[in-house]
Formats: C-alpha cells, sequence, structure tokens
C-alpha cells in the first residue's frame, strides 16, 4: 500500500536548511510513501474573526491535510521554539473549533540547524503542541540533523553515509508507523 504524505517545513525560506532536509528525505523514503509539500507561506495570521468566512487559502491547506494519510513536519528552531509560521499554520488546521484535521492524523518531526543541539527543543515543543491536536507523532527514532556544508547537496543527496542511513532508518520507522495507524500490520 502507498501512503500519501504531506510534509510542512517550518521554514518559509526557499533556500532553507530544513527545505534541503525535507527533499533528501524525499528521495530517501520507502517507495510505499510518496512526499507532497503542503505550503504555509500563504497563510494569514490566524484570527478567530476569519471563522464564519474562512479564507480560501486556509481551506486549501486544511484540505491538502485532509487528503494526505500522515504528515511529517520538517523545522528549525527558532529561539528555542518552533517558527512562528508553523505555529500558525497549525492553528489554522485545528480552526474553527470542532473542524480539526490533524485529529488522529499520524504524524513525524524531524528538523536541522547549524547548532550542536539542533532543533531538540523545537521538536519537543511541537510535540507537546501535537499531542494536544490528537495528532500521533512518532516517538522514536528522533533526528535532530546538525546541518554542515556539504552534508546534502542542492538536488537532495545525502554526500555523508552515516547520515544518509540514519534518515533512512527513520523514513522506515515513519512508514510503520503509519501502518500501526492505519491498522495495515497483520495481527496488530
Amino acid at each position: 500500500m502507498t501512503y500519501d504524505v504531506g510534509y510542512i517545513v517550518g521554514s518559509l525560506s526557499q533556500k532553507s536548511i530544513n527545505r534541503t532536509l525535507a527533499l533528501a528525505l524525499s528521495r530517501l523514503a520507502p517507495p510505499e510513501l510518496r512526499l507532497t509539500e503542503i505550503p504555509i507561506g500563504e497563510l494569514p495570521l490566524y484570527n478567530h474573526d476569519h471563522d464564519p468566512n474562512y479564507p480560501a487559502v486556509a481551506q486549501e491547506f486544511k484540505d491538502a491535510i485532509k487528503a494526505s494519510d500522515a504528515l511529517l513536519f520538517v523545522t528549525p528552531e527558532y529561539n528555542r521554539s518552533v517558527p512562528g509560521a508553523l505555529k500558525n499554520a497549525i492553528d489554522w488546521a485545528t480552526r474553527p473549533f470542532g473542524s480539526n484535521v490533524l485529529n488522529g492524523k499520524p504524524s513525524a518531526i524531524i528538523g536541522a540547524s547549524p547548532g550542536a543541539i539542533s532543533t531538540a527543543v523545537a521538536q519537543q515543543h511541537l510535540k507537546t503542541i501535537l499531542s494536544f491536536t490528537n495528532s500521533p507523532v512518532m516517538g522514536q527514532p528522533e533526528a535532530y540533523i546538525q546541518f554542515t556544508k556539504g552534508l546534502i547537496d542542492d538536488e537532495g543527496g545525502v554526500q555523508v553515509p552515516g547520515t544518509a542511513e540514519l534518515l533512512t532508518g527513520y523514513m522506515r520507522a515513519f512508514l510503520a508507523h503509519i501502518r500501526r495507524h492505519h491498522h495495515d500490520i497483520p495481527g496488530l
């Protein structure tokens, strides 16, 4: 069975190292996973005043999530937390009240940063947020990628064999997580 995975890059930059990481993950994913970016850059700031007249861009965003079998969040860390644009997107996905498209949607979190602790704190904050939205988040393995020059080329090729192995294993574990939540494993 093939699964459609929507991935959300927490950075708005087209040159983001997390966008580069997402490209690498798409290349390393098992063939059962089809990854497609769900963009967040055009979403206005969430305000409940929009609820009665929901903006088309926000509805398209929610529809893309609904059409996905699972979500992969690829996020940087800004000031020891998630970027505001990513939190804003999650707010849109769960509003108006009673229309949370993250509810029950299997998800995973990964991120890259030049720093030694990478995106560890942002990922923990994001796990807390997604837990509240009732999106079952993959707990293990965790992956905090210290992004160094030459780690991933412009086409998404991972140049360090150990990192390629880590990311390949991460995507295999994500496939298993999705299967568990879609009840495709015999005997489960």
